[in-house]
């Protein structure tokens, strides 16, 4: 899920057109593919939303009620679909030692005490998360670059306080240094 700056998610963008009826290619964003099912409705801007009519996630297809031709699909190429925090928290579940990335943003960064910076979003590279940090202003007037990367897995995230908002690792004033 990508970061917004209102209470709504990306969590997929609508591809192209596949067939005769309307169904359309869908490129999810979201790490819970099981949100997606029929008679669900997203958001594709803060006020306007579209309901699933039908779902193939074997192809990764939909269908949206009311667009029931390719010429009616069209329109939708392109649009992105969201999803409200809340709603993510309710419906989709997490293992012990995971979270949602929009809980991880804005987490200060700690390492012996001293505050790093703050996530400002989690970007995935390959399979594994990275917190893009932006750099703490005293850190920068010291000459460290403005922002960096660190993996989010050991042994550079010790642990992570959601509720207090605060994510302790080892190694991470290593990475800035080189960066």
């Amino acid at each position: 899920m990508s970061k917004q700056s209102s209470n709504l998610l990306h969590i997929a963008t609508i591809g192209k057109s596949v067939g005769l009826k309307g169904e359309m290619k869908l490129h999810i964003k979201s790490d819970f593919p099981e949100q997606f099912k029929k008679g669900v409705s997203f958001f594709i801007n803060e006020n306007e939303s579209i309901t699933l009519s039908e779902v193939n996630h074997e192809r990764a297809l939909v269908k949206f009620s009311g667009y029931n031709s390719p010429e009616d699909a069209k329109k939708l190429t392109n649009k992105k679909l969201y999803t409200t925090m809340e709603r993510t928290r309710n419906e989709c579940h997490l293992e012990d030692g995971e979270y949602f990335w929009f809980d991880i943003e804005g987490c200060s960064v700690v390492e012996d005490g001293k505050v790093l910076g703050v996530v400002e979003e989690v970007d995935r590279i390959s399979v594994t998360n990275y917190l893009y940090v932006e750099t703490d202003e005293a850190l920068v007037k010291e000459g460290f670059a403005k922002s960096f990367l660190i993996p989010f897995n050991k042994p550079f995230t010790i642990n992570t306080d959601i509720k207090a908002k605060i994510i302790t690792v080892s190694g991470a004033m290593d990475i800035l240094e080189a960066s």
